[in-house]
């Protein structure tokens, strides 16, 4: 296929219908979300040919947009019903804060990267998400405690463990996902708090890059 001529409709419900109904995603938001946002305007301009593949994108700061079926994973995990109050770490290209957007009340979004705050912010802007969605250049590791606390919070990038800020400025009851191991393998955990009891369970092995910051990996 020629460069451009890629029908991105198309991919896009191909990608809904393979590569998350078929592995179990029931959610009819996190479809809905997905089957609508254009993931290939978050994808830099060469890469959009591979933006439905079943697989991670490098975005450029050795930062990659995961594999769709791990977004839709996340965000299905987290059981948003509509109106809660989101953090999300890590954020990357925006895609997973614009998917987050489409289900959410608000969505604050954390990216330590300056460069790729910035971007995320204009593939945000672009793509014409919609939802209460805002980006803020900080370190994701300690959270955002001036507008917790928070529903649900999403991490996408892998921790050594979970971070107590965030278990801090997560509501009782809430949920929060995050990669959690080494450097090069982790488990995608699911921790649960209620009643002042917090709990935590695998739900699937995963890859991600990691979490820098102070409650984070360290430079």
């Amino acid at each position: 296929m020629r460069p451009g001529t890629m029908d991105f409709t198309a991919a896009r419900e191909e990608m809904v219908e393979r590569q998350l109904r078929r592995r179990g995603i029931r959610d009819p938001r996190v479809l809905a979300a997905m089957r609508s946002i254009p993931r290939e305007e978050f994808v830099p301009a060469e890469m959009r040919e591979k933006a439905y593949q079943d697989e991670p994108v490098q975005i450029g700061g050795g930062q990659t947009i995961s594999q769709p079926y791990m977004t839709a994973l996340m965000v299905e995990s987290l059981e948003l019903a509509g109106g809660e109050s989101v953090l999300e770490v890590g954020a990357g290209s925006g895609y997973h804060a614009a998917v987050l957007g489409a289900i959410a009340g608000r969505v604050i979004s954390l990216e330590i990267q300056p460069a790729l705050a910035a971007l995320a912010e204009a593939n945000l802007r672009r793509a014409g998400a919609g939802g209460d969605v805002r980006v803020i250049c900080a370190d994701g590791s300690l959270g955002w405690p001036e507008e917790a606390p928070y529903d649900a919070v999403s991490v996408a990038a892998a921790a050594p463990f979970v971070p107590p800020a965030l278990l801090e400025q997560l509501k009782d009851p809430g949920r929060l996902v995050i990669p959690v191991g080494d450097l090069e393998e982790q488990d995608l955990c699911l921790v649960s708090k209620h009643a002042g009891e917090v709990r935590s369970r695998a739900i699937t092995g995963c890859r991600f890059v990691p979490l820098r910051g102070g409650q984070g990996w360290r430079e």
